[in-house]
């Protein structure tokens, strides 16, 4: 599993010209399901996520979790995070979890969010998204769970 995190000052996501979902200051997360990948693995990232902390205090330290200033997170299914681009021109995909797999737990990590307290937005799991956000910073983070 892998999470982009990006520190936003507010982001809409639409699919077909209509807004899906929309939040002020908080995260936009990017989150790739990887073959194999299980509820343990996504336990990982419901626990590291809203501890982070990569948001700036009132001394523009980066010091403060998402919990600590009140943020909101658009959580956003991305297959294509885990692209292989060794060989050739164009990507693949193999590596990325079967889509009946991946929205189970690209679902299991919103809920798991959510119960850490958390108000998560979502994407359209499949969907052609089409998504605006003002990054702060920007500041951007790749989360991985290490391995063993």
């Amino acid at each position: 599993m892998r999470a982009v995190i990006q520190r936003v000052l507010d982001a809409n996501l639409k699919v077909d010209g209509k807004l899906v979902s929309e939040i002020g200051k908080g995260y936009v997360i990017f989150l790739g399901v990887k073959k194999g990948d299980t509820k343990e693995d996504a336990d990982y990232f419901i626990k590291k996520i809203p501890p982070l902390r990569i948001c700036e205090d009132e001394n523009g330290k980066i010091n403060k979790s998402i919990i600590d200033v009140g943020g909101e997170i658009l959580l956003v299914s991305q297959f294509t995070l885990f692209a292989d681009t060794s060989h050739g021109n164009r990507p693949s995909f193999l590596d990325a979890e079967a889509p009946d797999k991946a929205n189970q737990m690209y679902e299991y990590v919103a809920e798991g969010l959510r119960a850490q307290g958390l108000i998560v937005k979502q994407g359209v799991f499949g969907a052609d998204m089409k998504i605006n956000q003002t990054n702060d910073g920007p500041f951007t983070v790749i989360l991985e769970k290490p391995q063993k």
